[in-house]
């Protein structure tokens, strides 16, 4: 049976999507409490990079993958009134619903709809949605590529991709204490957090296994994207790719 990496073990690949399915029921409740104490609040400026690179227009129709708790599709939802629409989409299910109750929450309910999918086989027609965002979701995918074919198929011509994911360090000096933080501090932050120090050494492991920036914009090009083109961010921790459909 073809294998794959689930963090930094080999497992089948059929076993991939619900190993990580049990790591993200795991740490829904506590997500984003996490994600602040881990980037020091920087995700969510990382999260306006992605969303200003994505040139998002009212009017337009948007895929969320990965959608999680809903922090970006909260943040895209103004920007494409009065008539745009927009779909936070999930493979994890205690995720989505937690994205989806804190949407209704702030009222944002014209237009939006949550749906739980899988990025490797979107359940769209071809040339659907005017931008496609997907956050921290990519590395987290079983075959990545077939994943970007299925993005750029649901894509319109003229449409954009934006990937927001974890990359490599380009800084010099940084990998070697970003190593230190990701494999001691934050499996510890884990357990004292969220009681699942297991989770976030998954976590750890799965940024190290993601493809470098260019490995990532060769898939996109590969999967048919144009003009790819990525942007480092807190010295090449965090990447941001985007590309057309032509």
């Amino acid at each position: 049976m073809p294998k794959t990496h689930f963090g930094f073990q080999e497992v089948d690949t059929a076993e991939k999507t619900p190993k990580v399915a049990e790591v993200f029921h795991s740490v829904a409740q506590r997500y984003d409490l996490m994600n602040d104490l881990m980037s020091l609040g920087l995700h969510r400026l990382w999260k306006r990079f992605a969303i200003h690179a994505g040139l998002f227009r009212p009017n337009q129709r948007v895929l969320d993958l990965a959608g999680g708790t809903g922090d970006l599709t909260q943040l895209i939802y103004p920007l494409i009134l009065p008539e745009g629409e927009i779909i936070m989409g999930d493979i994890n299910n205690s995720m989505l619903g937690i994205g989806r109750d804190r949407l209704l929450d702030k009222g944002l309910i014209k237009n939006v709809h949550c749906l739980q999918l899988n990025a490797e086989s979107l359940p769209f027609p071809a040339n659907t949605f005017d931008r496609i965002i997907m956050g921290f979701g990519l590395r987290n995918v079983t075959h990545q590529g077939q994943a970007l074919h299925s993005i750029h198929r649901v894509l319109k011509p003229g449409g954009l991709a934006i990937i927001l994911e974890f990359s490599k360090p380009v800084l010099p000096g940084l990998k070697p204490l970003y190593d230190a933080y990701s494999f001691k501090w934050l499996p510890q932050l884990g357990e004292w957090f969220a009681e699942d120090k297991a989770s976030y050494q998954y976590l750890a492991e799965s940024i190290r296994m993601h493809p470098s920036q260019e490995s990532l914009k060769t898939m996109m090009q590969q999967a048919g994207f144009e003009n790819v083109q990525y942007h480092n961010l807190a010295g090449g921790i965090v990447a941001v790719h985007k590309g057309y459909k032509s």
